[in-house]
């Protein structure tokens, strides 16, 4: 009889286990892989039959053949890690939708929240006539040329306020720099 055609026997000593895993690794790793294809998947799935057959050597049926006892094994094990891994990455994937929407959406719109109150926070600092100049030239989307013709004062007086209040809005809103510009970006499409 081969060796993998042996039957289990009661007494599986060091010795005929060295040359049982020697002579069945290689044609098991071989047959894991077409189950799982990352081969050191595969091994570690082919060592943990050997250290379970090695563990339960005494309670083991003997008269099963050892060659379908160590396919049968990682077969089975090959299939519950398959299926384990489904779900960890059904679990995984469901973990990432909430964490990156509903998550992230939360924060956004926090962040958004804040930085809206920033901002009307520094466009009330400034000035009235200040912030009245600001807000027709960029929320009434008027020129300057329109602006001064609008209030009745000159063209440089209206470069004059705009310089001052985004001098302004820059250093009661520098930390919210980054913010501001997606801000602006996102509400501008």
């Amino acid at each position: 009889m081969a060796a993998g055609e042996r039957n289990i026997g009661i007494k599986l000593d060091k010795r005929a286990f060295e040359e049982l895993f020697r002579s069945f690794f290689p044609s098991l790793v071989l047959f894991a892989q077409k189950y799982v294809p990352d081969q050191d998947t595969a091994k570690e799935i082919v060592h943990n039959v050997f250290l379970n057959l090695w563990e339960k050597r005494q309670q083991l049926d003997t008269s099963s053949p050892l060659k379908s006892y160590l396919f049968t094994s990682v077969h089975n094990r090959c299939l519950n890690y398959i299926r384990d891994q489904k779900k960890f990455d059904r679990d995984e994937t469901l973990f990432q939708k909430l964490d990156s929407t509903a998550f992230i959406d939360g924060v956004d719109r926090l962040e958004e929240q804040e930085l809206e109150q920033r901002i009307y926070d520094a466009l009330q600092s400034l000035p009235e006539k200040c912030r009245e100049i600001f807000m027709m030239n960029r929320f009434e989307g008027l020129k300057y040329a329109g602006i001064a013709e609008k209030l009745g004062i000159s063209v440089k007086t209206v470069e004059t306020q705009m310089s001052k209040a985004l001098k302004i809005l820059r250093e009661k809103l520098i930390d919210y720099l980054g913010m501001v510009i997606l801000f602006i970006l996102t509400h501008l499409n």
